[in-house]
């Protein structure tokens, strides 16, 4: 099939997965929650079946493991919870923006999330403190992996039935994927624990390659391994942690700014809902931070406020120099925030003026 990506980080590209690559990932899947039993379980459909996330994890996997799905046309919080408290599902898999928006909406305490096993997060980073505001709040357990169009999508997720479990990490390899973090530069040297570095993944779920862009496939399969863009880090237990994206990396004054590092601070602020950051020009320093910020509903908040906040968790050339409110961030099919276009429409703006 061509699964054609979400063109987050560039022109989208039309992914050649084989019948094998699809099947394959349900096996690793069903591998991986041994705890959801055949025929008993209630997925909760939230995800766009046309989206690589939707297609393996909520329908192939459902409908291999017999499991009855509850369809949400509209994943926005209040038909999410609404379905949660009618038809009581037991495997939630979402994006991060629908964890977010359930938090925040005034029907989370008329809503009993205890029937819930398994709440997965993947498509993008989970911010920390989301997690623990969601399990704080429900008593569900949130467990979060990784994956991309590419890989059919999933290579990694944390422990869900025995194994430690760590918050903030995408947890390790699923079963038969091999990891590793090489040089940003040469993308051939391993780097030390701890260490950041571009992930490459190799596996039965990997692509054959991209539909008739062959220098694409050139850039991305080598010798087997697929170059993720993703910078990572991998601890002394095997956990992977994804640090950012290659090409949203910003650099000020000669350091490299991963933006993810201070949206992390500022989805810790208790007026936050949503935080993006991109680089935005400077003629001394090379590229400055511009902060993008949602407020949750009814708050208000300065840019003097919020650079304030920044200065006590956040090193000085890491520091926002400009933030804009808005009602919503640009984002995907899938919720994902669209930071290139933040990045885009931010340059024609400057154009302009």
């Amino acid at each position: 099939m061509y699964q054609y990506t979400g063109g987050t980080t560039g022109v989208s590209k039309g992914v050649m997965l084989t019948h094998a690559n699809l099947s394959k990932q349900v096996q690793q899947l069903k591998a991986w929650f041994p705890a959801f039993n055949n025929g008993t379980e209630i997925m909760l459909g939230a995800l766009p079946y046309f989206h690589v996330f939707g297609l393996s994890v909520s329908m192939n996997f459902s409908i291999h493991m017999g499991f009855a799905q509850v369809l949400v046309p509209r994943p926005q919080p209040e038909p999410l919870l609404e379905s949660i408290r009618n038809f009581r599902p037991t495997f939630a898999p979402l994006v991060p923006t629908m964890y977010i928006g359930m938090l925040n909406h005034p029907d989370l305490k008329k809503t009993d999330m205890s029937c819930i096993k398994g709440a997965f997060s993947g498509s993008a980073p989970l911010p920390v403190e989301v997690i623990h505001d969601f399990e704080k709040a429900t008593g569900a357990v949130i467990v979060e992996g990784f994956g991309m169009t590419e890989t059919t999508p999933v290579t990694h997720v944390n422990p869900f039935h025995g194994g430690a479990r760590k918050v903030g990490s995408i947890g390790v390899p699923i079963s038969d994927t091999l990891c590793r973090i090489v040089d940003l530069e040469d993308g051939v040297k391993d780097m030390p624990i701890g260490e950041r570095g571009e992930l490459i993944v190799k596996g039965p779920q990997i692509m054959k390659g991209y539909r008739g862009m062959p220098e694409e496939t050139a850039n991305t399969l080598k010798d087997g391994w697929i170059y993720t863009g993703d910078i990572a880090t991998m601890d002394e237990d095997g956990y992977f942690y994804i640090v950012d994206r290659k090409k949203d990396m910003i650099i000020s004054g000669g350091f490299n700014v991963y933006p993810r590092d201070i949206d992390e601070v500022y989805y810790d602020h208790p007026k936050v809902q949503e935080a993006c950051s991109i680089g935005i020009p400077d003629p001394k320093r090379g590229e400055n931070v511009k902060l993008f910020i949602v407020l949750k509903e009814g708050e208000t908040a300065t840019q003097e406020e919020m650079i304030e906040f920044g200065k006590t968790k956040l090193a000085a050339f890491k520091l926002p120099t400009e933030v804009e409110f808005r009602k919503e961030l640009p984002k995907t099919n899938v919720g994902k925030i669209l930071r290139k276009q933040l990045k885009s429409d931010e340059m024609e703006k400057r154009k302009k003026a």
